[in-house]
């Protein structure tokens, strides 16, 4: 499976959210692969990544950051290819909020995409819809995918209407 995606976070801490792009991308078939990268303590490996990501055939960078959450922006100012951010609530963070806006708030010409506070899996589904908009097989995947949830929730509600909400 070709490795299509990259996975960055600022620090170890952000892997629990983070980890959760990689499941989705896996139950989606989509190749990928996952580091730490800082905007602030590791400057030179994020330009470094950033600016061979498209030749070594990355097709979309999923970057999460908590605090400052510079990395998302700095990576999107380095590289043509589509930048997911994802805001995490870290330990500093206040209230997730500094995440959120400073991954939201990029000045024109360099967007990225925003998923919610702690929205990993979210950006792994995003990722993989960029991807399935040029790839048959990934698109069929994310049809599956989607068809899933449905059927999830079409039996919740069957559940709740049959036995009632007090014994579903």
């Amino acid at each position: 499976m070709d490795i299509q995606v990259g996975i960055i976070m600022g620090s170890k801490s952000d892997l629990p959210i983070m980890s959760e792009a990689a499941l989705v991308l896996e139950e989606l078939g989509v190749g990928y692969e996952l580091t730490v990268v800082s905007a602030h303590r590791t400057p030179d490996r994020m330009v470094d990544y950033a600016k061979s990501a498209k030749e070594r055939g990355l097709k979309v960078i999923i970057a999460g950051a908590g605090g400052a959450a510079h990395l998302p922006g700095m990576v999107a100012s380095l590289t043509t290819l589509p930048v997911i951010g994802v805001p995490v609530k870290s330990s500093n963070s206040i209230d997730g909020w500094d995440s959120i806006l400073s991954i939201l708030q990029m000045p024109s010409g360099i967007p990225v995409a925003t998923v919610a506070l702690n929205g990993g899996r979210n950006a792994g589904i995003l990722a993989a819809s960029m991807i399935g908009a040029f790839s048959e097989e990934i698109s069929k995947n994310l049809l599956a995918f989607k068809e899933s949830l449905k059927e999830k929730v079409e039996k919740s509600a069957e559940e709740i209407e049959t036995k009632g909400w007090k014994h579903a």
